[in-house]
């Protein structure tokens, strides 16, 4: 099979043997280490107002250092994304967690606003890199270890584990910083004691992609589908995109909102509140995974309108529960759709190709999940806090329903 820059790169050829125990082993280990490392690029949500304190920065920063990550991670996924295709998963697994360390370690070591800027866009940018290839070998390793297994079950994991990895990240940040010395600090320690871990997960599981002998000319990344299913693959992307734009918000935004308009200020709340948003996106994709495609996309869809709506009442009249709610609510929606976008981009992929048709879906979805929120940081200097709140749910509501909408014209 030939890739798109020319040059031959097929999974591996264990795929046409019998079911391999190991690689279904090697399946949960992959997945486990995906949701670690994860995990490690939220743990500052919660810490934002401390290193705000320790700076003096405006809350806008807060909103640049938000969107340097995020540029970080589609950088990682337009220049790294796709290629594990030729030189490999595993290879791209161990450098993606090496870039991890290094960002650990400037949070740990430097204490200045520019470092921070920095160390989240090197996070980001192995991230991207990560994301893609992490997903393309889940899915391999599920096929060669259970070939007779429906492929949506790969799907479903390596997109429930991404917002699940995420969610878990302000939880522990929140709780290691709200009680426990050295604050921005600790939480960064014991995510360097992970990652290593990790990249020792990533050195064992086997490989999936045969490396062709002659490595091909470098190229960005370009989006690998076919011409009869581009239509339905942009709409998938929008789809993501409009999905991770919510996501985006409470990540970057939830820790203002809480202490701008609800007055409270422990870490460990700002982190639970990311946590349930995030966490019922990863639970919602296991609970309704047996749903057809087209009632797990409006079902989706109708929990994002549902819990934004809570959100912006909340905000208006200052309930801490009715946000937190409309987090969860929007949260499970936000799941959905995410889910129906992955599995659509592995059914579309070729292959030869799953690395760069998957990096396509997640460039997409990080583009939604990065420029709305930078929008809103830039607003947020002028507009009072819960009338940005309320006039961001409604956009997102809006490209949200279209964006599925279109999806759905392809789904049955």
């Amino acid at each position: 099979m030939t890739m798109g820059n020319g040059s031959a790169a097929t999974p591996n050829a264990a795929h046409s043997r019998p079911g391999s125990a190991t690689h279904r082993h090697a399946f949960w280990l992959v997945a486990t280490a995906f949701a670690a490392t994860m995990a490690f690029t939220t743990v500052p949500t919660p810490l934002y107002s401390l290193y705000q304190a320790r700076d003096g920065f405006p809350t806008l920063m807060i909103t640049v250092i938000f969107a340097a990550y995020g540029f970080g991670v589609m950088g990682g996924l337009y220049f790294g994304g796709h290629v594990s295709d030729y030189l490999g998963r595993r290879r791209i697994f161990l450098a993606a967690v090496a870039t991890e360390l290094v960002s650990c370690l400037m949070f740990v070591f430097l204490k200045d606003v520019t470092s921070l800027l920095i160390a989240r866009f090197i996070c980001g940018a192995g991230i991207g890199a990560l994301t893609s290839t992490a997903t393309a070998h889940l899915a391999e390793l599920r096929g060669i270890g259970s070939p007779e297994e429906d492929s949506r079950r790969a799907s479903l994991v390596a997109s429930a584990v991404n917002p699940g990895g995420l969610a878990l990240g302000p939880l522990i940040g929140g709780i290691l910083s709200q009680w426990l010395p050295n604050p921005l600090t600790l939480p960064f320690l014991a995510f360097f004691v992970t990652l290593v871990l990790v990249g020792a997960i990533a050195f064992v599981v086997p490989e999936t992609v045969d490396v062709p002998a002659q490595r091909p000319s470098y190229q960005p990344q370009r989006v690998s589908v076919s011409p009869e299913v581009r239509s339905e693959f942009i709409a998938s992307g929008l789809a993501a995109a409009g999905s991770f734009a919510v996501l985006g918000f409470f990540t970057s935004l939830t820790g203002s909102v809480l202490g701008e308009v609800m007055h409270q200020h422990s870490r460990l709340l700002t982190g639970s509140v990311v946590f349930g948003a995030m966490g019922a996106s990863s639970v919602s994709q296991v609970a309704f995974h047996a749903l057809r495609p087209r009632l797990k996309l409006q079902a989706g869809i109708g929990l994002i309108v549902v819990g934004l709506v809570i959100v912006s009442i909340g905000t208006l009249i200052g309930s801490l529960a009715l946000f937190s709610i409309g987090g969860v609510v929007a949260g499970a929606g936000i799941g959905l759709i995410f889910a129906s976008s992955i599995a659509a981009a592995n059914r579309m992929a070729d292959p030869a190709r799953r690395g760069e048709t998957v990096a396509g879906m997640f460039l997409a979805a990080y583009t939604g999940i990065t420029v709305p929120v930078i929008a809103c940081g830039v607003l947020l200097t002028w507009v009072p806090t819960a009338t940005l709140v309320v006039s961001f749910a409604a956009l997102i509501i809006v490209v949200s329903t279209a964006s599925t909408w279109q999806m759905l014209k392809y789904t049955r």
